[in-house]
C-alpha cells in the first residue's frame, strides 16, 4: 500500500480545496515537472525569432501549476477548478504567433476546452446528487454499496457527461479534432507539452471514472474499449496520410492515447484481475510522455533552422546530421513497439490484457453481452494493424527528413552544408531525452515494472502483479505482427 498524505484548504470557493499524495501523483507530477524543465530550457533556444516571448513564458509557468494541481486534486471539485485553469492557460500556447490560422486553431482548442468544461461541471452535478460526495475516495466507498437500478442510470449519464469533458483534453475520438489544428501552429516545446502531459489530464480524468465510479463495470468498460478501439485506428489513418511533421505527431498522439483507452476499457472488462491491463495503461502514459517530447523538440530543430513543416519541402534535412538522426530514430522506435525500446513493454502488456481476456472467453470465465469471442478478436486485430500504421507512419517521417534527398538539388545542397543547427546546451538536452527511452526498454523489471507497482493502486491494483517475461516469443509476435503490417503498408 502507497501512503497517502493529504492537504485541505478550506474554504476557498465555498467547499475547499483538497490535494493528495500517493504513487500515481508524485510519479505523474515528476514526470510533468521534468518535461517542464527540459521543454522551458529548449524553448530559450527555440523562442529567440518569436514576439511575445515574456507571454509565453508566463502563461507556461501558469499552465505548470495548473497540470501539477489536477494530477494533486483529491476531489473533482479541485480537479474541475484545475482542469479549467489548464484549458484557458494553454490556449496562448496555440495562438501564439497570433497568425490567422493559429487563431483559427486556438479558437477551435477553446470551443472544445470550454465546451467539454461545461458538460464536465454538468456531469460533477449529477454525481453529487447521486452519491453525495466529490471526494474521490469516499466515492470509491459509496460505490461498493450501490445497487439501485435508478441511480445507475444517473450514475451512467453523470459519466457519460464527465467522459466529453475529459475526453475533450485527451483527444479521445470525436472529439479529438483541436490536435491536429493546434499542434502545427504551437511552438514544438508547447506541443511537446500539450501533447505529453496535457492529454495525460484528460486520462487522469478518465482513471477516476473506470476505477473509482466504474470499477470492475462491464458495460462502462465496454463504452471505453469502443471509444478507444476507434480512437486508436482513426488517429493511425490520419497520421499515414498527413503531410505537415508537426499535424502527423499530433494524430499520432490521438492513436496512442486511443491504445490508453484500450487498457483503461480492459481494466473494466477483466475485472478482478485486471493488473495487466491497469499496469498497460500506466506505463503507455508514462511512455507517450517520454516519447512525443523527444519527438515534438526533434520536429522544432526542423522548424528552427527551415520555418516550415510540409515533407516535401523538408525532405533531406536530416542528411549528415546524425545527432538528430538517432533521437529521432529512438522515439520512432519507440512509440513503434519495436523490441527493447519503452514503448515495446507497455504495448506489449496492452496486448496481453485483450489477449487474456479472450482466452477468458474461451474457457468460459468471462461473458460478454457486447462481445463475441470473434469480436473480440477483432479488436486484438484493430489493435495490431494500428500499430503497424504506427511503423508506416513513423517510417514515412524518418525516411522523408533523414534518408532521402530533396527534388531541388539547391535546397539540398544546402541542407547538407556542414552548419550548426542546434546550440550544444540544447543538443545535450536532447540526447539525455532520447537516451531514457531504450534504457527504459532494456530494463524493465528495474524501471518499468518499478513505476507500475509505485502507481498501480491508483488504477484499484492493491496486489503485485504476475510476472511478464517481456522477451518471450510469445509477446514477441504482436511487434513482429505490428512491424510485418507496417512493412507491407
Amino acid at each position: 500500500m502507497n501512503p497517502h498524505y493529504e492537504l485541505v484548504m478550506e474554504n476557498i470557493c465555498g467547499i475547499g480545496l483538497s490535494f493528495q499524495l500517493d504513487g500515481f501523483r508524485i510519479l505523474y507530477a515528476v514526470i510533468a515537472t521534468f518535461m517542464w524543465i527540459m521543454a522551458v530550457a529548449f524553448s530559450k533556444e527555440y523562442m529567440s525569432h518569436y514576439e511575445n516571448k515574456v507571454r509565453y513564458y508566463i502563461f507556461t509557468i501558469l499552465t505548470y501549476v495548473a497540470t501539477i494541481g489536477v494530477f494533486l486534486s483529491a476531489d473533482l471539485f479541485t480537479l474541475f477548478l484545475f482542469f479549467e485553469i489548464m484549458s484557458l492557460t494553454s490556449y496562448v500556447w496555440v495562438a501564439q504567433d497570433e497568425k490567422k490560422e493559429s487563431l483559427r486553431a486556438g479558437d477551435t482548442y477553446l470551443a472544445i476546452a470550454i465546451m467539454g468544461g461545461m458538460v464536465l461541471l454538468m456531469g460533477l452535478f449529477l454525481l453529487y446528487s447521486v452519491t453525495g460526495t466529490l471526494k474521490m475516495n469516499e466515492i470509491l466507498t459509496v460505490m461498493k454499496g450501490f445497487d439501485s437500478a435508478d441511480a445507475k442510470m444517473n450514475l451512467y449519464a453523470a459519466g457519460g457527461c464527465m467522459l466529453v469533458g475529459f475526453g475533450a483534453k485527451a483527444g479521445a475520438f470525436p472529439l479529438h479534432i483541436w490536435l491536429p489544428k493546434a499542434h502545427p501552429v504551437a511552438p514544438a516545446p508547447a506541443s511537446a507539452l500539450l501533447s505529453g502531459v496535457l492529454t495525460k489530464a484528460g486520462i487522469y480524468g478518465g482513471i477516476i471514472l473506470s476505477c473509482y465510479i466504474f470499477l470492475g463495470d462491464v458495460k462502462w468498460g465496454t463504452l471505453i474499449l469502443i471509444v478507444g478501439t476507434i480512437t486508436m485506428f482513426w488517429g493511425a489513418l490520419l497520421a499515414l496520410f498527413s503531410l505537415d511533421l508537426k499535424r502527423t505527431l499530433a494524430c499520432s498522439s490521438v492513436s496512442q492515447i486511443g491504445f490508453i483507452l484500450v487498457g483503461l476499457g480492459m481494466t473494466g472488462l477483466l475485472g478482478a484481475g485486471h493488473d495487466i491491463a491497469a499496469r498497460g495503461t500506466l506505463l503507455h502514459m508514462v511512455n507517450h510522455s517520454m516519447i512525443k517530447l523527444t519527438l515534438f523538440m526533434a520536429a522544432g530543430v526542423v522548424f528552427m533552422n527551415l520555418h516550415e513543416l510540409n515533407l516535401n519541402e523538408i525532405r533531406g534535412f536530416g542528411r549528415k546530421k546524425p545527432l538528430l538522426c538517432f533521437v529521432f530514430l529512438l522515439g520512432a522506435l519507440s512509440i513503434m513497439g519495436v523490441p527493447f525500446f519503452s514503448g515495446y513493454i507497455s504495448k506489449t502488456l496492452l496486448h496481453e490484457s485483450i489477449v487474456e481476456y479472450i482466452h477468458g472467453m474461451e474457457h468460459g470465465e468471462f461473458v460478454s453481452q457486447f462481445f463475441t469471442e470473434a469480436g473480440m478478436k477483432s479488436i486484438e486485430w484493430i489493435f495490431l494493424l494500428s500499430g503497424g500504421l504506427t511503423v508506416a507512419y513513423m517510417c514515412k517521417l524518418f525516411v522523408a527528413v533523414f534518408l532521402e534527398e530533396n527534388e531541388d538539388a539547391a535546397l539540398q545542397q544546402r541542407y547538407s552544408e556542414k552548419k550548426a543547427y542546434l546550440k550544444p546546451v540544447s543538443t545535450a538536452m536532447l540526447a539525455a531525452v532520447a537516451v531514457m527511452i531504450p534504457a527504459l526498454g532494456m530494463l524493465p523489471q528495474a524501471s518499468m515494472d518499478v513505476m507500475a507497482d509505485l502507481a498501480q493502486e491508483f488504477l484499484g491494483v492493491h496486489h503485485a502483479g504476475h510476472a511478464v517475461h517481456y522477451f518471450t516469443w510469445v509477446n514477441l509476435k504482436g511487434s513482429v505482427i505490428s512491424v510485418s503490417i507496417g512493412a507491407l503498408l
